[in-house]
């Protein structure tokens, strides 16, 4: 791989973040690398703890929404890996979802796996503190990531992710005609579902909900704020409908699908569980409903489209697991 390093002042830039001034953030480098795959260079913001030059240190690698790219501002997240002096990056992987190469596709996975190369290659990472984390879009791509590849993370959080991209398409279509999102769909995938058996398979490769089976032993977080998908542009069902692959096929208890309609109408359960009432320090939020089977969690909050950076990081920071080489 070809490694550009180049320094990025962003901590001139002025915003507030939790009431502190993203300013005092420490700079961000911008790296390029190459892509094994073919050969195109794909850009990272990271930031290095001095410490990751000499001891062991976790890596955490946070992945971009589905219409922004590396540069996009969350600090929120960097925030917390600094804060726990977690090396952190920030890739590209094809920028927006609106071209084959990006959405899910096989250059854009290989990107991120050529990332975690980099730091495995460059810095002395603690290999059994692997993380993985993204928001919206980049809770679709961190939750694909975890079903192709789950041998090389040791924990995944994913926040109001994508789990199927043709349910996402038809929900962001009306009266037959494709809007926002679903435009950007067609210009990654190239047509809508059903169009034939070759753009179906896309379809399928990209969807994590065809993939989280094979998830194995990886702990794995997801969250979803109730009111998303009526406020916000993704629906909790594509968050309840993944952990249930997972806990089928851990053999485990799955959310109803009277549960699930009572959550999406009525923004509750009409008789929840133990687990459920059972509350989380680290969420700010009323929770409304939390499971767990096997490695899996899953979190239907008080909230939006919308991710808690400081309780999946805190999530994240407990959990421990070897990964794999390279493969």
């Amino acid at each position: 791989m070809l490694i550009i390093p180049i320094l990025l002042a962003v901590n001139l830039i002025f915003y507030q973040v939790d009431g502190i001034c993203a300013e005092n953030l420490p700079a961000l480098e911008e790296i390029h690398i190459t892509s094994t795959l073919d050969g195109v260079s794909q850009s990272v913001r990271c930031w290095i703890p001095d410490r990751a030059r000499s001891e062991s240190t976790p890596l955490f690698i946070f992945l971009h929404s589905w219409s922004g790219d590396y540069t996009q501002n969350n600090s929120k997240w960097q925030r917390e890996a600094v804060k726990r002096k977690w090396i952190f990056l920030h890739p590209n992987f094809r920028g927006p979802n609106r071209s084959p190469q990006a959405c899910g596709s096989r250059f854009a996975r290989q990107d991120i796996i050529d990332t975690l190369e980099y730091a495995l290659k460059n810095y002395q990472v603690d290999r059994s503190r692997i993380y993985l984390a993204g928001s919206s879009g980049g809770g679709h791509m961190a939750m694909l990531m975890a079903g192709h590849y789950p041998e090389r993370f040791s924990a995944v959080s994913a926040w109001v992710g994508i789990s199927d991209l043709a349910a996402w398409y038809r929900f962001h279509t009306k009266d037959g005609k494709p809007q926002h999102y679903a435009k950007m769909i067609l210009a990654s995938l190239g047509g809508p579902p059903g169009t034939n058996q070759k753009i179906d398979l896309e379809y399928k490769d990209r969807s994590p909900i065809f993939h989280l089976h094979k998830i194995g032993n990886l702990p794995i977080d997801l969250s979803a704020g109730v009111h998303d998908g009526h406020s916000g542009s993704v629906p909790i069902y594509h968050t309840l409908k993944a952990y249930n692959v997972i806990a089928t096929a851990n053999h485990g208890k799955t959310v109803s699908k009277n549960e699930m309609d009572q959550l999406w109408e009525n923004r509750k359960l009409s008789s929840p569980g133990a687990s459920d009432k059972a509350g989380d320090n680290t969420y700010s939020r009323k929770i409304h409903l939390r499971r767990n089977t096997g490695p899996a969690r899953i979190t239907i909050f008080e909230g939006g489209h919308e991710s808690l950076p400081d309780a999946a990081c805190e999530w994240l920071s407990k959990q421990r697991r070897n990964t794999s080489q390279n493969r």
